[in-house]
């Protein structure tokens, strides 16, 4: 008897068949893997592959096309196939290639499978019974599933531009943004991976929309490479941290969020964040260069989170904590951290906060009772 998983895939299965749409369906996928439990998937998927008709098949594909394990960079990039033509789709839903089938003779997809691969630099994936999400599929290869030209496009994307940049006023979030189009030039879209700071930066939304959506973000471009190790390293980070909080809805675009990511060349994780390189205001007074360091050691790797908030944490917190300044540097330091604010968004609470709290700074540095016990250590040695 036919599980309600079943049923419901084959019932959506059936109306993407219509839809000819790559992106719908890819996006359909990433919600079915997202809300299959853990013991559902193996009945699941094995269920599609026994029933061997047009919608479990196409199920099958879309589930593999977002489906990519050991995403963490080790994996090679999605392998392409020949561009399919468009499609008809018959009243039965099985489709029709215009153009012919785009599978053409078995040894020639072969050969121009391991030339693409070889042109770009990877190995071409190897022929077998194709897995997904860790379960082998019986019947099935890695090469086609015997479906219109139109469902091998799903993953077989360009990614077309990158942007980041703060998602708030004050950086607590930041943007990924990377932009694709199918190889056959369309359904151009682009994901948004919300990334979030006070927690280390892990993602926290996912959202898949339109190029257009892009006018609205006020983003900088950047490198895509870059951009899409972000992406990778926001949702490792995530998946490491327990009971992190996220949105609702990021689990059902993760799968998709993931393949578009390792989908972009010239990945680059643990990227350092250049914005601090981009600061060139830095007061002409003694000691602002050792205050600098110091501001860029606080800062670390997040360094467009700057609220009210952080600025205080910096000025009454860490310095008397953690830092070992001289009695210039730690003079300079009100000027420095302005002259940083100003340059990272010029907000008037901000600049309102460091009036408040640096006033206050030349006694908590005086304060020994505020050291940390690695501030206290490193006195010793001085």
């Amino acid at each position: 008897m036919s599980t309600t998983a079943f049923s419901a895939a084959v019932s959506q299965a059936r109306d993407l068949l219509r839809w000819r749409s790559p992106l719908r369906t890819e996006l359909w996928a990433a919600r079915l893997t997202a809300g299959l439990e853990p013991d559902e998937v193996e009945p699941f998927l094995l269920e599609l592959a026994e029933d061997g008709s047009a919608e479990s098949r196409l199920t099958l594909a879309a589930l593999a096309a977002v489906d990519r394990p050991g995403w963490t960079g080790t994996d090679p990039l999605p392998d392409a196939d020949d561009e399919p033509g468009d499609t008809t789709v018959d009243q039965h839903g099985t489709g029709e290639d215009r153009e012919g089938s785009g599978s053409g003779a078995p040894g020639t997809q072969d050969q121009d499978r391991a030339a693409l691969a070889a042109s770009e630099g990877r190995q071409p994936a190897a022929e077998g019974p194709l897995r997904i999400l860790g379960v082998e599929i019986p019947g099935t290869t890695d090469a086609d599933l015997g479906l219109p030209g139109w469902v091998r496009r799903m993953g077989q994307v360009t990614c077309e531009g990158a942007w980041d940049g703060k998602a708030d006023p004050y950086g607590e979030q930041t943007l990924a943004v990377l932009s694709f189009r199918y190889e056959n030039g369309k359904e151009p879209h682009i994901l948004v991976v919300g990334i979030d700071q006070p927690n280390g930066g892990l993602a926290v939304d996912a959202v898949v929309e339109e190029v257009k959506f892009l006018d609205d973000l006020g983003l900088g471009p950047a490198e895509p490479g870059v951009v899409a190790g972000r992406v990778l390293d926001a949702f490792e980070l995530g998946d490491r941290i327990m009971g992190a909080q996220v949105a609702d809805t990021l689990a059902a675009v993760r799968p998709l969020a993931i393949a578009r990511a390792l989908a972009v060349p010239g990945l680059v994780r643990q990227a350092p964040d250049g914005t601090m390189t981009g600061f060139h205001d830095l007061p002409d007074v003694p000691g602002a260069r050792e205050a600098f360091e110091k501001l860029v050691e606080f800062v670390g790797e997040r360094p467009l989170w700057w609220s009210p908030a952080r600025v205080s944490q910096f000025l009454t917190s860490w310095l008397p904590r953690e830092a070992i300044l001289s009695d210039t540097a730690v003079a300079a330091m009100p000027e420095v951290v302005r002259a940083w604010s100003r340059f990272n968004g010029d907000h008037p609470a901000v600049l309102h906060q460091i009036d408040v709290d640096a006033p206050r700074l030349p006694a908590l540095m005086a304060d020994e009772s505020l050291a940390g016990l690695g501030k206290r250590i490193a006195r010793r040695h001085l």
